[in-house]
């Protein structure tokens, strides 16, 4: 694990925009394509415009396939939906070719669209454990990531699937890759930014383990997978070991 730490949030974006395009260029070298799974909630919209405008011509969008770590069980169209952010802030300005983005059909319902989605990554990946070049996760300030939300079944889910559930907390049923599906990634980049996080940010990464209370600490990557935070300083204020 490394931990990159900035002064100011337009730093940590600066180098976890840099870091996407380093992945994914060493990704289409080896494989010919990039498979990256999104985060949701607001942090990533200012990733995803300044990969726009700052990576428009240095990496082959045309190479790269996109998944979302989790999902609000809305209709694409909904202000609240990952898919939909991630199309006005991403797809659309980079013409990215819809048959490269893996929306959840949340118009399935929120359990028949997780087993459709796992389906899905099952045939993206031949058959094989679903193994993403990048997965980007954000955190919430309840240690909660993608929507693996304190005291959940999901937390002791084994499989490397997608689920679905209702979070009493937000009141809403989500969809969500598993701890295990996202641990099977070659790369794994958290992106955390403000004072609010830094409670979380000390839970996960220096408190004895209690995955009921603080679900990221299941993020660990198998194997030779790379796991990466990118924080400023103000979200790593609370470390005592930076």
């Amino acid at each position: 694990m490394k931990l990159n730490i900035f002064k100011t949030a337009d730093e940590v974006l600066a180098s976890l925009a840099e870091y996407f395009a380093q992945v994914a260029k060493k990704a289409i070298e080896d494989n010919d394509r990039f498979s990256v799974a999104l985060s949701g909630g607001s942090s990533p919209k200012k990733l995803h415009e300044l990969l726009v405008s700052k990576y428009h011509d240095k990496i082959e969008w045309e190479k790269v396939y996109f998944f979302f770590g989790d999902e609000r069980d809305v209709p694409l169209t909904d202000p609240q939906s990952n898919y939909l952010m991630a199309k006005q802030t991403l797809f659309d300005p980079l013409g990215i070719d819809p048959s490269h983005v893996f929306p959840v059909q949340t118009h399935l319902g929120a359990e028949e669209a997780a087993k459709d989605y796992t389906r899905n990554l099952i045939r993206f990946f031949d058959g094989h454990n679903a193994c993403f070049d990048l997965v980007i996760l954000g955190l919430g300030d309840n240690s909660h990531t993608a929507s693996l939300f304190p005291h959940t079944p999901v937390l002791t889910d084994e499989s490397a699937s997608v689920q679905a559930l209702y979070i009493d907390e937000v009141k809403m049923n989500r969809i969500t890759f598993t701890a295990p599906l996202i641990n099977n990634a070659h790369h794994i980049a958290f992106l955390v930014y403000g004072e609010g996080k830094a409670e979380a940010v000390k839970h996960i990464l220096e408190d004895a383990k209690d995955i009921p209370n603080y679900p990221a600490q299941l993020i660990k990557p198998h194997g030779k997978g790379d796991l990466q935070w990118f924080m400023d300083e103000a979200a790593a204020s609370k470390l005592k070991n930076k």
